[in-house]
């Protein structure tokens, strides 16, 4: 059951239900799988056949949407890349693919040059304000040395669409997704048609999706939320609602005229959302359906969350590129941040987080552990491309080791701890961010924070909260503002002394991924030597 198949099955089950909204562009499902088969055939055209790349450096477009559905029924290989990286890296990550055609925007076009030299053929894809493909195409070409490019409306035009990909095995790549590179360049996950489809069927199944779907496309569709976003409402004949770039209060307004039933998306955006200006006055009682993923929610957004949406199924989504689920917990109302029990394709184990550790290395129960889930997942990668140092790293006798550290409570219930990178030794006691954020995120004034460890003489690292605060509070002075959060992490019943933090900083923003993840190593990275008077 390849995913050209999967679209042809949408097509003929319900060929009028809406498939995707992009501004006043709509395709019902009938028309998305007529225009993916002569995408196709324009791919084909270009010279790509089943196995090849192509790589899309797009925002959250119909167009995207499209290459994306016509590489699945041609057998290609689709590589969406982010815009927002350097353009090196784009280049990089093209070459390392083997992609031949690159797609690329306005937002794009620098990336795209950079892959002069990678790449073969290139498609222009205009969006509007920034002007025509074919305009975007004759900068691209503007240069001696540019290969040929293509505006994306003559894909449409090369002739007879390609047929149904009959005889395309399930077990062939689907997608390359790569990391987003925390640590050194980024890896490229080769993921089935298997796994990818099994990923949007466990998330369609975990969130609860009714048929007809209607859900926000805002993740970016080069990051596995994204994706699996996409392909979990096309198994059940929903709606992707396209938000090319992430603005709460447009967001509001395409809930409220969409209809969105649900919301898939990462706290930092549920953060945004339930803190607008613009909520006062928006429709929100389309939605029923809250998942995240990327990181723990902290128990004040749950809360927050609950009483702007009062969802019916509230759920924390644990997982990764590499095996998209690991664990789902199905209402966070009742445990704020918990990651729940193994997803429906999912074997965990908390093994010691040593070098050399192996599966049998269990830790006891209650014990902090390094989480591990076995390959045999429906929805699990094979390996890395081109990494066997990435592979003997993460996969031994069967398992991927995850790097991340958790615990499971007197319930069986798991719970995220941290990165084992992210842990913070101080004093020679372990002192796990997640756990002093959540303290503070409840602190009056508090719009973000993000807790590391930095180098200090006597605690060997000191426990320090970088706090992004309202404009009222921040007005006070931050000396002010540290003796107020210091105070509020004494009065907390929750969180030991010895964990409360030793410094703070109080920037305007904190660094994060594009999707939307805070970068704790960043912080750690730029601030080396703490400053600001120790507590």
């Amino acid at each position: 059951m390849n995913l050209g198949l999967s679209l042809l099955y949408a097509a003929e089950r319900t060929p009028d239900a809406g498939a995707v909204v992009d501004g006043d562009s709509r395709l019902d499902y009938r028309g998305l799988q007529r225009v993916a088969a002569g995408v196709a055939a324009g791919l084909a055209a270009l010279g790509v056949g089943r196995g090849d790349r192509v790589a899309l450096v797009l925002k959250n477009r119909r167009q995207t949407v499209e290459l994306y559905w016509a590489c699945q029924w041609l057998g290609a290989v689709v590589v969406p890349l982010s815009w927002r990286v350097a353009a090196a890296d784009v280049a990089y990550c093209v070459a390392d693919s083997g992609a031949t055609v690159v797609a690329f925007e306005e937002v794009g076009l620098e990336h795209a040059r950079a892959c002069s030299d990678a790449a073969d053929r290139f498609v222009a894809v205009g969006t509007g304000g920034a002007g025509s493909s074919v305009d975007l195409a004759a900068r691209f070409c503007a240069g001696d040395d540019a290969q040929p490019c293509e505006p994306y409306e003559s894909l449409l035009a090369a002739g007879e669409a390609v047929g149904a990909p009959l005889g395309l095995d399930d077990r062939e790549t689907s997608i390359f997704l790569y990391t987003s590179g925390t640590t050194g360049r980024p890896k490229g996950v080769p993921r089935s048609h298997a796994a990818e489809r099994a990923g949007g069927v466990s998330q369609a199944l975990h969130q609860s999706y009714r048929p007809g779907e209607r859900t926000l496309g805002v993740m970016p569709l080069y990051h596995t939320m994204g994706i699996h976003t996409l392909l979990a409402a096309q198994i059940v004949g929903g709606c992707f609602v396209c938000q090319p770039d992430w603005d709460a209060a447009s967001a509001l307004d395409l809930i409220s005229a969409e209809r969105i039933g649900s919301l898939y998306l990462a706290p930092t955006l549920f953060h945004d959302l339930v803190h607008s200006p613009g909520l006062a006055g928006a429709d929100v009682s389309s939605v029923r359906s809250l998942a995240y993923a990327g990181a723990a929610m902290t128990g004040a957004l749950v809360e927050r969350c609950v009483e702007v949406f009062a969802p019916e199924v509230f759920i924390n989504h644990y997982g990764s590129t590499e095996v998209y689920t690991y664990s789902v917990h199905f209402d966070q109302q009742a445990a704020p941040g918990c990651a729940g029990r193994p997803a429906i394709n999912a074997r965990l184990r908390l093994v010691r987080p040593e070098v050399g550790a192996g599966p049998d290395d269990e830790v006891e129960p209650g014990e902090t552990g390094e989480i591990i889930c076995h390959l045999g997942s429906d929805e699990a990668f094979a390996g890395y491309w081109n990494r066997p140092d990435a592979d003997a790293k993460a996969l031994r006798d069967g398992w991927y080791f995850t790097g991340d550290l958790g615990r499971l409570d007197g319930d069986g219930n798991l719970w995220i701890v941290g990165r084992i990178d992210d842990m913070i030794i101080s004093g020679g006691e372990n002192v796990h961010p997640l756990e002093v954020e959540d303290v503070l995120e409840r602190a009056p004034g508090v719009r973000e924070v993000a807790v590391v460890g930095l180098p200090d003489d006597r605690w060997g690292q000191a426990v320090t909260a970088f706090v992004v605060l309202d404009d009222e509070v921040a007005g006070a002075g931050t000396e002010a503002a540290a003796a107020r959060l210091d105070a509020h992490c004494l009065a907390s019943a929750g969180l030991a002394r010895f964990k409360r933090p030793r410094r703070y900083r109080f920037p305007d923003s904190l660094p994060k991924s594009p999707s939307g993840k805070i970068l704790r190593r960043l912080l750690r990275e730029e601030f080396a030597e703490p400053s600001g008077s120790p507590l």
